[in-house]
């Protein structure tokens, strides 16, 4: 009996006093957290037409040219390069693109920016973008928000196969048409 007791002791004091054995290492939320966006918006749609994963990061009393430079290939968020994946055949920005995942990069403008799409998969920012990769490139159609967004953010909306992906961030919204 003196030797059970004994062991259910030492047992609880190599629990309370060794947690670092048992205890998992979890990281802060990130700087610039990963977020999605799908067509239908409800999870309870399984059949969906598009979904996108990316980063967003935030504007901080930092200027959205400084940080999505005009005429410059930009990742499109933060972090890795955004993967958007289309479950059936779409007209993207008016052009065919065949179902699948393809990472999203734009070319910001003042009244317009380029979409692009690629074959490129998990890619770190825009730093090794290479044109020859592109898929399609669209023209998305930039418009004034009507209220500033801190974190870039991407949703679609519309009726049936037919949606909008729009980009927010600033009092910048740029938008694309996606079809099924």
């Amino acid at each position: 009996m003196k030797k059970s007791i004994l062991s259910i002791v030492v047992f609880a004091f190599a629990l309370v006093f060794s947690t670092d054995a048992f205890a998992q290492k979890f990281p802060k939320l990130d700087k610039s957290p990963m977020d999605a966006a799908a067509y239908p918006a409800s999870y309870k749609v399984a059949d969906k037409l598009v979904k996108i994963v990316y980063s967003r990061p935030q504007l901080k009393g930092r200027a959205l040219s400084k940080l999505a430079p005009n005429a410059k290939v930009w990742r499109t968020g933060a972090n890795e390069a955004p993967e958007i994946t289309f479950y059936k055949d779409v007209m993207f920005g008016g052009k065919s693109v065949k179902a699948g995942t393809y990472t999203l990069f734009t070319i910001p403008g003042d009244n317009e920016w380029t979409v692009i799409l690629s074959t490129a998969k998990n890619v770190w920012g825009a730093y090794f973008y290479n044109k020859s990769e592109d898929v399609v490139r669209v023209t998305g159609k930039v418009t004034k928000g009507s209220s500033a967004v801190e974190s870039f953010s991407i949703v679609f909306d519309g009726k049936d196969n037919n949606a909008t992906m729009h980009l927010g961030w600033g009092d910048v919204v740029v938008s694309v048409p996606v079809k099924g």
